[in-house]
């Protein structure tokens, strides 16, 4: 292997999406780098300088292609001079919540194609402990015919994308790194430490890094989880769950979690996978399941809770009409991937309630194809006129845009008929006075 002062670094991005694109300019910014995706239409939008994922500004996405410091490209021939290989692609879960490895192995035969002796492949995306050298390694070797740790190498970094947070930004956020030998965990480190300015965690192994990552969002699901059982228990006893929280806020070392839905790529998903290899190695994940069952169900709680909440107040279930504040997986950003409101939502429709849907930041097509369900249009008015058609409203998410509904229920601008709607707060977004049931 090469000194790595001995060639000039060529970074090559697999996978174009949430993490990949930031990943892609903060290298470009230091070192030639191409990125790929087999999406046609999202590289030629980058290309025009439009990211949908608003993650990356169109300034900064132009000046790195206009310095040619970044080429993005759908041919696997951009991509042959390359010396690291960034993989970047989703890990999903199958209808039996099982991890779905296909793009990380399709990556992965991507790069075995193109790879030469002394490249270096380095895996971004969420796996199980292992998973990099069992299941990633043996399609390297076999599509490219070289000898793992002899002719190539590989590292393991995980991402630490936070989606929509635009002030813990990729290289403001403290980088684990790890490599298959110690020669190559220090060249991989180094890598990352060359743009990272929060620093980085040179991790013992690739698979010490890959649980480290998958710990992260397991401890957060799980103490979600918790929280949501007490809303559960609260909800019995007619205490309201954000008022306790906020009392047992007042120790110093209280953790500060609130109830919700539990979606996204991450929190939603990455337990599954842990789950998996400990299931495959003989134990059974007694907390971490239980936690995941307990936020996968959240969504039927608050449809029943609103059903409940409207007969209270003499509303007639069946054909009725509720409007949802949101379908992203959080605020003020439009990813829709695992959002949790489609339990709420697929709820209501089975109680035969009519369901419309608006949310300013998600794709109304990305939406169609990944759920079947038609966003309201981006024109749609949330004055009183409008909102005092349904029976029911519900912010499910806490977009900036939906906060003028408060200023609303404040002037009881919204109680103009006989019939009042039910508002039922999901994220304890708006003043507890002003609505009628919160998670």
């Amino acid at each position: 292997m090469s000194n790595s002062n001995d060639f000039t670094k060529k970074i090559c991005i697999i996978g174009l999406g949430y993490v990949g694109l930031p990943l892609a300019v903060a290298f470009a910014k230091k070192y030639k780098v191409v990125g790929f995706d087999i999406n046609a239409k999202r590289v030629e939008e980058l290309n025009k300088g439009f990211d949908s994922t608003l993650e990356v500004s169109e300034k900064e996405l132009k000046e790195v292609i206009k310095n040619n410091n970044l080429k993005l490209t759908t041919s696997i021939e951009d991509i042959r001079d390359s010396n690291f290989y960034i993989v970047t692609v989703p890990t999903p879960i199958d209808k039996h919540k099982n991890p779905d490895l296909t793009p990380l192995i399709m990556a992965s035969r991507t790069v075995g194609r193109v790879i030469k002796k002394g490249d270096i492949v380095i895996y971004e995306s969420t796996v199980y402990p292992g998973c990099t050298e069992e299941v990633c390694v043996p399609e390297l070797e076999r599509e490219s015919g070289l000898k793992f740790n002899k002719d190539f190498f590989c590292g393991y970094s995980p991402e630490r994308i936070n989606p929509g947070d635009k002030e813990h930004t990729v290289t403001k956020i403290k980088k684990v790194t790890s490599g298959s030998t110690p020669e190559i965990a220090k060249k991989v480190d180094e890598l990352y430490a060359s743009i990272i300015e929060a620093g980085t965690h040179l991790a013992p192994s690739i698979k010490i890094a890959e649980a480290a990552k998958v710990i992260e969002n397991s401890q957060r699901d799980i103490n979600i989880a918790f929280v949501n059982e007490l809303a559960l228990i609260f909800d019995k006893l007619n205490i309201d769950t954000l008022d306790v929280l906020e009392a047992a806020g007042t120790k110093w070392n209280f953790l500060r979690f609130k109830p919700g839905l539990v979606g996204g790529h991450c929190i939603g998903v990455d337990p599954y996978y842990l789950a998996y290899k400990a299931k495959e190695i003989g134990y059974h994940p007694e907390i971490i399941l239980a936690g995941r069952r307990t936020n996968d169900n959240m969504g039927i709680f608050v449809a029943n809770k609103v059903v409940k909440l409207m007969i209270q107040k003499g509303h007639t279930i069946k054909g009725s009409r509720v409007l949802i504040l949101g379908i992203t997986f959080k605020e003020n950003c439009p990813d829709i991937r695992n959002s949790r409101v489609i339990d709420v939502i697929r709820e209501l429709q089975e109680f035969g309630c009519n369901v419309d849907v608006y949310d300013p930041w998600a794709d109304k097509d990305e939406v169609k194809r990944e759920y079947n369900l038609e966003l309201l249009p981006s024109t749609f008015n949330l004055q009183p006129s409008t909102l005092t058609n349904y029976d029911s409203i519900i912010l499910a998410v806490s977009h900036n845009e939906f906060k003028e509904i408060e200023q609303q229920l404040q002037n009881q601008k919204l109680k103009t008929k006989n019939q009042q709607p039910i508002i039922y707060d999901i994220k304890g977004f708006f003043d507890k006075s002003l609505v009628d049931g919160r998670l």
